[in-house]
């Protein structure tokens, strides 16, 4: 995702039905996927923060007001997340 932030267009031509809508249906997906290794809480906070991002990449798709930037970071976030493991209930 970070690579083609913020419009999530293909420069290359081998994948032109690419678009941001393509992008978060596939990163949705994923965390629907993912829902139960992820738990509720981290899940409900990870779709939460998809649509931020999308949003923010979306008010911002020149990456000029700083709105790509925020949502480049909410990757990030998102990407710390799913390595931290999940602490086991007592």
């Amino acid at each position: 995702m970070m690579l083609n932030a913020p419009t999530f267009k293909d420069r290359t031509g081998y994948f032109p039905e690419r678009s941001i809508d393509t992008a978060f249906q596939g990163l949705n997906e994923g965390l629907d996927t993912l829902r139960g290794k992820l738990g509720e809480e981290r899940y409900a906070k990870m779709r939460e923060m998809s649509d931020q991002m999308r949003g923010l990449f979306e008010s911002d798709p020149e990456s000029k007001t700083g709105g790509s930037k925020a949502g480049r970071q909410n990757i990030h976030e998102m990407e710390l997340m799913l390595r931290r493991k999940r602490a086991t209930p007592k």
